[in-house]
């Protein structure tokens, strides 16, 4: 079976502009040229079916080249989190028994030191793009589409992180079910600023417009005022996001019109209602949310792009993906009623690489537990409460964190807030709040406590405060509470 990543009827403009970079643009044809020399240069150096071959590179053409090479040679991507350590990277190099790593000439010099790895690098220098261009043409398998495809690592909760196996099908699956419920055709111009080595960047801003035969328009890294440029300038009409990059453009507060926009999407996280509101208010654009995590490749639901958006809801299932609300028995729950929620689709990983015992934990009987506690309203609209690992439990209540810090971000002090349970000898735990102030504030705990009183139970409001410039990040934005805790 023949496994195509690139335009959904494959009988694209080869003139048509696919990727768009540093002044540069990149035609469909030649990014295909780009991606065989690519493919044919890997097998040249001794890549074998199934090899793992880790990526770590910026966004940039060649991340794409690379990805789509080792996969065409058959190959398993591994993208590697650049904002890791070269500890943690290690580490998923050897977890992943990765044979080749490609690589700039910055980033390989944080190897260059490094006994412990058997692993070939192949450095992106003049000498190695001039090999790669005079690579000699090589013959490729077909590859099973049920094979692994890619490896992203988690950033996980608590222990080392864990490679989630996503094969051809899952990651095709996702993207023609993110098409069916979308109206993208070859006219869009994407702008693709999440990083490529994280599942929702890739899924949504690289494989979706492709295969659709969109064009690309590529940023290294998100600042901010540079998006801002993009957005207005480079005919940009869907822009996919995380929170914390709508929250870093509404601060900057300027009336910048975007007039070719037509989508902005947020996922890895949760948006505030206030965010969320303001961000219409001062842009004059909505926001629409979805939901997806990395096991699922990675998008599970959306709000409709034309139909009935709720704010506060991660939208509906993608066409072909179900979902369901269940109690710690495997019940399912009404709407309106919080619990677990699963998840059963083509999209659905594989497993845990080489974690057999992790993988029979979250996949039961064909469905994903996600451990995300959410429930459904009466239309099927999903919402996010929390994580189950996240939620506090003090003097006997259940307390969703969600909840308290969007009444926090509603109060005109707070730019941000993220909220913890501590550990407590009486109550079991307590509410801990961790505040970045907006810009000209100074946190004042009383004034909060009064503003939270007319939003919440006296039992949900955080019994500590802590002021912090910013908060730790994973590579989709989300803020990583195991480090505040």
């Amino acid at each position: 079976m023949n496994i195509h990543y690139i335009h959904r009827d494959n009988d694209q403009d080869a003139a048509r502009p696919a990727l768009l970079f540093n002044n540069v643009t990149v035609t469909y044809g030649e990014m295909e040229q780009n991606i065989e020399k690519y493919a044919s240069y890997l097998n040249h150096l001794g890549l074998k079916i199934g090899d793992k071959v880790a990526v770590a590179l910026p966004n940039c053409l060649e991340f794409i080249y690379s990805y789509l090479g080792v996969t065409r040679a058959g190959g398993t991507v591994v993208p590697l989190n650049l904002l890791q350590t070269p500890l943690e990277l290690a580490f998923m190099l050897n977890d992943s028994g990765a044979r080749f790593l490609i690589t700039n000439e910055t980033i390989g010099r944080a190897f260059s030191g490094s006994s412990e790895l058997s692993i070939k690098p192949v450095i992106l220098d003049a000498q190695c793009r001039k090999e790669i261009s005079t690579a000699p043409p090589a013959h490729f398998k077909e590859r099973d589409p049920e094979s692994v495809c890619a490896l992203l690592y988690t950033s996980g909760t608590i222990g080392q992180p864990k490679a989630v196996m996503l094969t051809h099908n899952n990651l095709i699956g996702n993207v023609k079910s993110m098409d069916d419920v979308s109206h993208f055709c070859p006219d869009d111009n994407f702008l693709a600023v999440l990083p490529m080595f994280h599942g929702f960047g890739w899924a949504t801003s690289v494989l979706l417009p492709l295969y659709v035969g969109c064009s690309i328009t590529i940023l290294d890294a998100f600042r901010p005022k540079e998006v801002l440029q993009a957005l207005s300038q480079k005919g940009i009409t869907v822009f996919c996001g995380v929170p914390s990059m709508f929250a870093v453009l509404l601060k900057l507060r300027r009336q910048a019109p975007f007039p070719t926009l037509k989508y902005a999407i947020s996922g890895g996280d949760s948006i505030s209602e206030e965010h969320m509101l303001s961000f219409e208010k001062t842009f004059n654009f909505p926001i629409i949310e979805g939901y997806g995590l990395s096991e699922a490749s990675p998008v599970v639901s959306l709000n409709p792009l034309k139909g009935i958006r709720k704010i506060k809801s991660v939208g509906l299932p993608l066409s072909g993906v179900e979902v369901k609300i269940v109690s710690e028995e495997d019940r399912e729950l009404p709407p309106g009623e919080v619990g677990e929620l699963i998840v059963k689709g083509p999209n659905v990983m594989k497993g845990y690489y080489n974690r057999e015992e992790e993988t029979r934990l979250v996949l039961r009987k064909g469905w994903l537990y996600t451990g995300d506690l959410a429930y459904r309203d009466h239309d099927g609209y999903i919402y996010i409460v929390g994580r189950k690992k996240e939620l506090i439990i003090t003097a006997g209540y259940n307390i969703y964190p969600g909840e308290i810090e969007e009444a926090l971000e509603a109060h005109q002090s707070v730019a941000e807030a993220a909220v913890i349970g501590v550990p407590h000898p009486v109550k079991g735990e307590v509410i801990k709040a961790f505040i970045i102030p907006a810009e000209g504030f100074t946190l004042e705990k009383h004034e909060l406590f009064c503003f939270l009183k007319d939003r919440l139970s006296t039992y949900k409001i955080p019994e500590l405060f802590e002021v912090k410039e910013e908060l730790p990040r994973g590579a989709s934005g989300k803020v990583l509470k195991r480090m505040l805790k």
